[in-house]
């Protein structure tokens, strides 16, 4: 079973030969490192310790947050909605947010 990004697709426990689970592995390290970084900045990174990269089947990269407590996953969403709401007002005032980098091909 698998959502249409494939994040619900098995993990890579066992690798198929041509699919490329290096680059996904890689993206999803970036990713995670990201967001670990800004956990550190608003204190929550002891509320995030099982914080990986991992892959599904597909080569997809993957983040995995782990098991949170409750608060920890509502204090998330709510800093996601503020900056979800704050976004409209950094257009408006002529600031641009730079897309996510994309790595390059290996």
């Amino acid at each position: 079973m698998t959502d249409r990004r494939g994040v619900v697709a098995k993990r890579a426990e066992n690798l198929s030969p041509g699919v490329p689970y290096v680059r996904g592995w890689n993206r999803a390290r970036r990713g995670a490192g990201t967001l670990a970084d800004q956990l550190v900045l608003l204190g929550l990174d002891s509320d995030f310790v099982g914080l990986v990269a991992d892959v599904n089947v597909f080569g997809d990269g993957i983040v995995q947050l782990g098991t949170v407590r409750p608060e920890a996953a509502e204090l998330l969403a709510r800093l996601i909605a503020t900056g979800l709401a704050a976004e409209p007002r950094d257009t408006t005032m002529n600031v641009s947010v730079p897309p996510p980098r994309e790595a390059p091909v290996a």
